[in-house]
């Protein structure tokens, strides 16, 4: 979102509860030379297929939201409850945030990533387990992407730091939310158990194909944002890909 969006999002909520809430962001940098480089090769390699369709090549002004402007919009508002993950804010925007008094946490993947947001001066670790639905908060650089579960990942956490731990992965009920307590959390975060809820932006199909799902369905893939995230291969993308290939010549597709 930009940073006007979320200011809107903020006033919205506002106006519909006085209780305290949280606005959730990527911490991002600027894009390396190397990713600027791959985009520009993608908008190569596809101009045949503008040029047969007659499609404009795309402007892309702005690749990403700058996290700086978004936080600036956090402070501003005095958000009460500010959380992140793929990384830690600098020391100046964390300062910025407890002059605000704004409770901050921080998504950790591994001891390591946890011991690290504790010395940044979170308040709270939300400990993420490979269970967890959506992207991987890992922003530390390992030989391979860390998949420890949510109930080994939740003690060892809890015994290297002290503050607050909060349990997240794979969580759907209330014998999770036991066994995440009996752990050593001090609270929990579902997620994908509220995705079919009446509330919910899912699109319908997102929904059905979560409610007919079952503990063999999800994969991580990095097709949605080039980092690895956790999803549902639903049955439609199968048929996809097994369709028979466009006619050739149409399409200039040699």
């Amino acid at each position: 979102m930009t940073p006007e969006q979320i200011r809107k999002a903020i006033h919205d909520i506002r106006k519909q509860t006085e209780r305290p809430f949280a606005v959730n962001l990527f911490v991002s940098t600027e894009l390396a030379e190397d990713v600027r480089h791959h985009i520009q090769h993608g908008l190569e390699v596809t101009r045949p297929f503008r040029d047969t369709l007659g499609i404009n090549e795309p402007v892309i002004e702005r690749i990403q939201e700058s996290f700086d402007e978004q936080l600036h919009v956090i402070v501003e508002e005095q958000v009460p409850v500010f959380s992140f993950t793929f990384g830690i804010p600098t020391k100046a925007q964390m300062e910025k945030l407890k002059e605000q008094h704004i409770i901050t946490s921080g998504t950790a993947t591994t001891v390591q990533e946890a011991i690290q947001l504790e010395a940044a001066g979170v308040d709270t670790i939300v400990a993420q387990g490979s269970e967890a639905g959506g992207h991987r908060g890992t922003f530390e650089t390992y030989p391979h992407l860390p998949m420890v579960g949510t109930m080994a990942l939740v003690p060892q956490i809890v015994d290297h730091v002290n503050i607050p731990v909060i349990a997240a992965g794979g969580i759907m009920d209330g014998r999770g939310v036991a066994a995440s307590l009996m752990l050593g959390a001090s609270g929990v975060q579902l997620g994908t158990a509220f995705l079919t809820a009446e509330e919910s932006g899912a699109h319908a199909l997102h929904k059905q194909a979560l409610l007919e799902s079952d503990e063999t369905s999800t994969v991580i893939t990095k097709a949605f944002s080039g980092k690895e995230a956790r999803g549902y291969l639903i049955r439609s993308l199968i048929i996809f890909v097994q369709a028979p290939p466009l006619p050739r010549t149409r399409y200039n597709m040699q």
